[in-house]
């Protein structure tokens, strides 16, 4: 992530939240870059985070802080304003644009925009906590600390009571708070829940994107990789949702080139150390597969007559995403 906001020419300072000791050493002895400034868990927790940990589960303490993550930065370091941005998300052109079209609003935050399949999600919430920016000001902050209260509050993993995670709460913000702007340019918050709306073709250093509906073009800002998971056996399962052919030329190939790259640099430098996040445990690709086959053809029965016969099953299997790591040393 840091390297392609580098690739953009982006001016920008990155403030890394390190949730593990390892993660902190590395950034603060190892990987020290000027624009950088690495920030250990024990700075940030505060006796309201301390309070709720025990009863969160890893990742729910990580949504949990994310209010708390953006508060800090903007008090502690004087920040006129700051962007959190997810670790997963991949920079093709220079972000910057996605800011200045906030224009004077205090707070910009980037919808799901769910392709039609997969509307049920909203139930996630109608905007990603993936790119989102609060200003310095009496209604960034109001917002912000609300936000943070509300986390602490409640923030798992399950939907309760109109409620998921952190990010639900942000439905009603536009009537809740004054100055809101949802992001519009839709290169922002390309993410596989909704890539299949859109064909990408390359224009010299550029990911361009057509709405596949109107044709509509846009500059590919950033991708979010969503749950992107290597395994021990060599394989890499780039996706959950299905993708095009032209995004996965141009924009998941290239990601996992990127990636597999920056693990031989690491390697070097942290030797025992899993510098990939892999999956040790890949048994569930092997012991379900035949089970995802049933659950797609049952899931067609129930969309359509016309898939009775299991006309879209091979299609929608082959969309597992599967593949293995050699297949993206291709040129």
């Amino acid at each position: 992530m840091y390297d392609s906001m580098v690739a953009t020419k982006a001016e920008f300072h990155l403030y890394i939240f390190a949730f593990d000791d390892t993660v902190h050493d590395f950034f603060k002895n190892k990987y020290v870059k000027n624009n950088i400034t690495v920030v250990s868990l024990s700075e940030l927790e505060d006796p309201e985070l301390l309070k709720v940990k025990p009863t969160r589960s890893a990742g729910e303490y990580c949504w949990t802080s994310t209010s708390s993550v953006i508060l800090y930065a903007i008090e502690k370091f004087q920040l006129p304003s700051c962007t959190y941005i997810d670790a997963d998300l991949y920079f093709y052109s220079n972000p910057n644009i996605l800011i200045e079209e906030m224009g004077y609003k205090s707070i910009l935050l980037t919808e799901h925009r769910f392709t039609k399949d997969y509307l049920d999600k909203l139930e996630n919430g109608i905007y990603c906590v993936q790119f989102m920016t609060f200003k310095n000001n009496e209604q960034g902050l109001k917002a912000l600390r609300w936000w943070r209260e509300a986390c602490l509050d409640w923030c798992y993993a399950r939907s309760e009571d109109g409620k998921f995670g952190d990010q639900k709460y942000l439905d009603d913000w536009l009537i809740k708070f004054e100055g809101v702007h949802v992001l519009q340019h839709l290169g922002g918050g390309v993410a596989p829940w909704n890539v299949q709306q859109y064909s990408f073709f390359k224009d010299q250093h550029l990911v361009e994107g057509v709405v596949n509906k109107n044709d509509q073009n846009f500059t590919l800002v950033f991708f979010h990789f969503h749950s992107l998971k290597f395994y021990t056996n060599g394989t890499v399962w780039i996706s959950n949702y299905p993708t095009s052919t032209s995004a996965h030329a141009l924009i998941y190939q290239p990601y996992v080139q990127a990636l597999i790259h920056k693990q031989k640099e690491l390697t070097t430098i942290l030797p025992q150390k899993d510098t990939m996040g892999i999956i040790v445990n890949d048994t569930f690709l092997l012991r379900y597969r035949w089970t995802l086959v049933l659950y797609l053809y049952w899931m067609d029965l129930k969309m359509a007559a016309k898939y009775i016969l299991g006309m879209q099953l091979k299609k929608r299997y082959e969309n597992f995403n599967l593949y293995p790591q050699e297949h993206f040393n291709k040129n």
